[in-house]
């Protein structure tokens, strides 16, 4: 581990530059580099990227994706996916040892120090924590996702940068994409390393780019003997990057005699020659986070090297990002358990006009929704994860939707839990202890989860994402009709083939179980709910249809329609989760199983009440006039309004870092510019 340790809290070169003034993490692909700015691309040849590299091919379908289309098939997700008693049991006995080694480390001191102890890492390693989901011929633990993810809930409630470090390694790192695709010489020169605690990372994201991988910049330029490639370009938010050992990188191979080029993925040592972390990156959280700017001057990576095939590069980050978005909803969960605790206590103890506050039905609505919401939300990971471990079943729509919902819904329950503590909620942990009070972290936790919303993946891109598969079946039944370059005659020759999909399938929407009292009548008090999903998913469906009919290939701009679209969706996943979960319980344990019932009664019950309120949103809204004004302001129609407050940050106008590369690594400079 000497190697990853060598450059803690430190960067290898000492100039300083960028301001880590905001995030996009391994969901945001991007550009950026020298001074000729990104390659510039068409609306539709980024598209045709992206869509490029979608997934394809899966044996059983997205019980997700079947909701959007109106087909609540719960056969999909019930009875609930159990793990094999085999892994169940050598995850328990992992989780115990996990339990010990995180007794033994202070949270307190990594948020104070905005560092995780080497002893830390070095504790965790030895119980094969950064292995979990190695397989065990590899020297790693072959946990399943749902082990997985009960680890990172337990290590995070010590400190989420542990959660960070571990899944960053894991879930996007060099052991994930190796794993899928990797030559078996690449498995067995990497993963056993992983294993053992060589920390990865993984560098997509660049500066001055966001989530539109078909402008990446950093190049990847296959050498005369074609023996290697010669890697240049900057690398923004690698987390774990300043202490790094290995590293996946995304960089595009230009088209060249012999190969295809486009984005291609490398393994690549942290201390190969070329490699320079200008800075680590300090944020509004995660304080102990590893997290840099890495530059790649001429870095030469033997062709073994390199995963998968030239071009393969995105569908190899999509297809990692898939599982790894489970991290964050398993994280957002265990923060929203550890609130739920903290709220409970307090709520009982804290005494106000002579009842405890909870009593109070004031504080005791706010604490009914952090209990529902924490199960809803650990209903979703465990759902997702089984159908994860199941490995035949499309899960890209339940990952993005789980990601999605579950870092939305855990800001709301942390700052519900501040609210609920009040004073004390706002005042950090170190204030409370220095004045001899309970050092609860609840400002810290909202402090630390904000980033779930934006990295791997922002909320806006999720619901981008989300949606082009939920209107996939609407897309390529409207075919020229959904295409924005169409000639009328395309047009014309497309709606015929439309209506015919639309005769067979809108009719289906009419009806359906959800209409009968007696459906779903072996989930008991739960029965409701499933009805209410499986006629709010027809109805989803339906509303999408008006939708695409009204719009059509303007569909795509209607983006806050599509968003509240995925976010019904999202609810109505998460309540179908609560459900299945609760009659596991119920079968597995009667009074766990019955106090489960009643968590997943209230949880679904708030669900309902969003639900129907972003439905009537579908429709009554104010977009039409939001989008006018948002217009006037980037046209500088209202810069009055600005006047009488004062701008201390540099210049007036987004400022980006931008490395000029020279013929050596002396004579490469960075410059500030517009």
């Amino acid at each position: 581990m000497g190697a990853m340790m060598s450059d803690r809290g430190g960067a290898r070169s000492a100039q300083d530059v960028g301001d880590g003034s905001g995030w996009s993490d391994a969901g945001d692909a991007g550009g950026g580099g020298d001074a000729s700015g990104p390659p510039r691309v068409s609306e539709r040849e980024a598209r045709e990227v992206a869509e490029q590299a979608r997934e394809t091919g899966w044996s059983r379908p997205s019980f997700a994706k079947e909701l959007y289309l109106g087909r609540c098939d719960l056969g999909l997700v019930h009875p609930h996916p159990r793990a094999d008693a085999g892994d169940e049991a050598r995850g328990e006995a992992f989780l115990q040892r996990l339990r010990e080694v995180a007794t033994g480390i202070d949270g307190a001191r990594i948020e104070r120090e905005a560092q995780v102890p080497d002893e830390a890492i070095r504790a965790l390693a030895d119980i094969g924590a950064f292995g979990m989901k190695i397989p065990t011929e590899y020297g790693g633990l072959g946990l399943t996702m749902q082990s997985y993810a009960r680890a990172l809930m337990l290590i995070g409630s010590v400190h989420p940068s542990l959660g960070a470090l571990l899944s960053a390694h894991q879930s996007i790192g060099v052991p994930e994409p190796v794993k899928l695709v990797g030559t078996p010489e690449q498995k067995q020169r990497f993963l056993p390393r992983c294993a053992a605690g060589a920390i990865s990372a993984f560098l997509l994201t660049e500066p001055d780019v966001g989530s539109d991988p078909a402008r990446m910049e950093s190049t990847a330029v296959p050498t005369d003997d074609g023996t290697a490639y010669l890697l240049d370009g900057v690398k923004l938010w690698t987390t774990n990057g300043v202490v790094a050992e290995l590293l996946v990188v995304m960089a595009r191979v230009p088209a060249h005699p012999g190969g295809r080029g486009g984005i291609t993925a490398f393994v690549v040592e942290g201390t190969a020659p070329g490699i320079t972390v200008e800075r680590r990156n300090a944020f509004m959280g995660l304080r102990g986070i590893e997290n840099g700017l890495t530059r790649l001057h001429r870095v030469r990576v033997p062709v073994e090297d390199r995963l998968g095939r030239e071009g393969d590069g995105l569908k190899i980050a999509l297809t990692t990002l898939n599982a790894g978005r489970l991290s964050i909803p398993a994280m957002c969960s265990g923060a929203a358990k550890w609130s739920l605790k903290i709220a409970r206590e307090w709520s009982a103890e804290r005494v106000q006009w002579g009842r405890p506050v909870g009593r109070h039905e004031a504080v005791g609505g706010k604490l009914a929704f952090i209990a529902a919401t924490a199960y809803g939300l650990e209903s979703v990971v465990e759902l997702s994860c089984a159908l994860a471990d199941a490995g035949d079943t499309d899960i890209r729509i339940e990952a993005a939707l789980a990601k999605l919902w579950a870092s939305e819904m855990a800001c709301r329950v942390a700052d519900e839990l501040v609210q609920v503590r009040g004073g004390r909620g706002y005042e950090s942990a170190a204030s409370l202890a220095a004045r001899g009070e309970r050092a609860v972290p609840a400002e810290q936790l909202v402090r630390d989860l904000r980033i779930n919303r934006i990295f791997e993946g922002s909320s806006e891109i999720m619901h981008l994402l989300i949606a082009r598969e939920a209107v996939d079946e609407h897309l390529a039944a409207a075919g020229d009709l959904a295409s924005p370059d169409a000639d009328l005659q395309a047009r014309a020759r497309a709606a015929a083939g439309a209506s015919g999909f639309y005769a067979r399938w809108l009719p289906q929407l009419v009806a359906g179980p959800g209409a009968l009292p007696t459906s779903y009548a072996e989930f008991g008090p739960l029965a409701r709910h499933l009805r209410f999903v499986e006629r709010s998913s027809r109805r989803m469906a339906r509303q999408t249809f008006y939708g695409m009919s009204r719009w059509q290939a303007a569909m795509e701009h209607h983006q806050r329609f599509l968003g509240r679209v995925v976010d019904i969706g999202a609810e109505l996943f998460a309540m179908s989760a609560a459900c299945v979960r609760a009659q596991m319980l119920l079968a597995d344990d009667p009074v766990r199983g019955r106090s489960a019932q009643r968590l997943a009664d209230a949880f679904c019950g708030q669900a309902r009440q969003r639900v129907e309120v972003l439905f009537d949103e579908l429709w009554a809204n104010t977009d039409s006039t939001d989008r006018r004004l948002a217009n006037a302001v980037l046209d500088g129609d209202v810069t009055w309004l600005e006047e009488g407050v004062l701008d201390q940050s540099e210049g007036t106008g987004p400022w980006i870092a931008r490395w000029e590369p020279g013929p050596s690594t002396e004579e490469s400079v960075w410059r500030r510019v517009r």
